[in-house]
């Protein structure tokens, strides 16, 4: 005979859920009158552009005026101080302490001795959008790019990392990310997948950790899934099962989410227990499903070239971004996608040594990147997917040593294409010397509205009893960059 305690622990999520509703009863917050909140239902609030977005993220802070926003004044003025030159204005900018909430006053100062551009820049397109020579493969894909060229942040600081993702400063601690946002308010493309997908090694935990794909107070399960790019051991928090028959891992799974259940009835408000449970129905799905995404014997050569998996500098990050391409075929929602991963701050923090460590750098992602967006282009799923590239900050007009930028969040830039972006246009502007955006300023939520809109998405809507968001939380769409 079964007994209650069980009957409800092995139906659903039994007790955990009548507690649940009790506690949102209690609260007001799951009252059926209507005008009460009432939490997402999996469908957008208007007509979407995008069905699923790639958040590409360079770790470090790579250099604005080196990659998509030329600068020719830092060359003409090399050697100058800004004061020196007919620039010297730019010091005197009330941007200069409004931009900046210091973790470490006096840490990262005004670089003022003025360093030249490191690399050239070319007209692509029939846009003639001008981009670096170090981004050749990214530029032919000019004409389906928007650059944004007047992003700031308020932290000079590697915590900047972490405000990217969250659109907070990282002394305010850490908050629901971008992908997690899209997570809550859209339902799966894909019962067999994590909705949100994280490719590469993460932030560091000097600079948001987990925490820059993480749900926060939205619950775990709006969390990033982390995989690797191997068919063998694809999921770093879980082993692979290789060598059980498949029966002998559905009865593993049953019994341990049995289990599970059984605890929460003990612990009803426990959201992390809550969200290994509903890890649990997903998991044994999985096992098949997530392998099969790496397994790149059906592409052919072509492909392959394209993506750069031919040559040993670009086929690590080509084989990450064909795997995003297979992730957005399988109905993956939000594909975060990090490059840089050396510890700490990052790779592209390039405080020396930058025009070869930017040199390597692009080299091992311009083409993948490219190549993704040639390969979604020619499947005809470019129109439907939103891919984003962006950075923490950007970096100094002046020389930090002999042959570095120091970090600076005064001005830099972001790319977008497809899911509804207008291609080949450059958005807003820095200065003559890249330091200050001085047209079209965007914070970084600015970003997050647009990703958010091309979803059909409104940020307001996405609303949590209890957790009072921020006026600058909620950002603008950039609207001049849509179709």
């Amino acid at each position: 005979m079964i007994n209650r305690r069980t009957f409800l622990a092995d139906t659903g999520m039994g007790f955990t859920g009548l507690a649940l509703s009790a506690m949102l009863q209690r609260d007001g917050a799951a009252k059926t009158e209507e005008g009460a909140w009432r939490p997402p239902d999996g469908q957008p609030h208007f007509k979407p552009k995008a069905k699923t977005v790639v958040w590409f993220f360079m770790i470090g802070g790579t250099s604005h005026m080196e990659s998509f926003d030329p600068k020719p004044e830092l060359t003409r003025h090399a050697g100058k101080t800004i004061a020196q030159s007919p620039y010297k204005s730019t010091l005197d900018s009330p941007f200069v302490k409004q931009n900046v909430r210091e973790v470490i006053a006096g840490l990262h100062k005004v670089q003022p001795t003025i360093y030249p551009l490191q690399t050239g820049f070319k007209k692509y397109g029939q846009s003639g959008l001008e981009i670096s020579d170090w981004w050749p493969h990214v530029g032919s894909c000019a004409d389906d790019l928007a650059v944004v060229r007047s992003f700031w942040t308020t932290d000079n600081n590697h915590g900047a990392q972490l405000q990217f993702h969250t659109g907070r400063h990282a002394l305010e601690g850490a908050l629901p990310t971008i992908g997690s946002w899209v997570h809550y308010g859209l339902g799966s493309l894909n019962e067999n997948l994590p909705q949100f997908v994280v490719l590469g090694t993460p932030l560091a935990d000097c600079c948001g950790g987990m925490n820059g794909h993480g749900g926060n107070y939205l619950g775990p399960e709006h969390a990033g899934v982390r995989m690797n790019v191997d068919p063998r051991n694809p999921l770093p928090f879980a082993a692979s099962g290789e060598g059980k028959a498949r029966e002998d891992q559905a009865r593993e799974f049953e019994l341990l989410g049995r289990l599970n259940r059984l605890t929460a009835v003990e612990y009803p408000d426990d959201a992390a227990l809550r969200a290994r449970i509903k890890s649990y129905e997903l998991a044994f799905r999985m096992q098949s499903a997530v392998p099969e995404v790496f397994r790149f014997e059906a592409e052919d050569d072509e492909t392959r070239k394209l993506y750069g998996m031919d040559q040993a500098q670009t086929r690590p990050f080509g084989e990450t971004c064909l795997a995003v391409r297979r992730l957005v075929e399988r109905g993956v929602r939000f594909i975060q996608v990090f490059h840089g991963y050396d510890g700490g701050a990052g790779a592209w923090d390039a405080h020396g040594g930058l025009k070869a460590g930017h040199t390597k750098l692009s080299g091992q992602v311009d083409q993948p990147i490219a190549g993704l967006l040639k390969d979604l282009k020619r499947r005809g799923m470019l129109d439907e997917t939103l891919v984003v590239w962006g950075t923490e900050f950007g970096r100094t007009p002046g020389a930090q040593g002999s042959d570095g930028r120091d970090h600076h969040p005064f001005g830099f830039c972001g790319w977008l294409a497809g899911g509804g972006v207008k291609g080949g246009i450059a958005h807003g502007a820095t200065d003559e010397l890249g330091f200050h955006a001085v047209e079209k300023r965007h914070y970084i939520t600015d970003l997050h509205a647009t990703v958010l809109h091309q979803l059909g998405l409104d940020p307001r809507r996405l609303e949590v009893p209890g957790r009072k968001r921020l006026e600058l939380d909620f950002g603008k769409p950039i609207t001049e960059i849509l179709a």
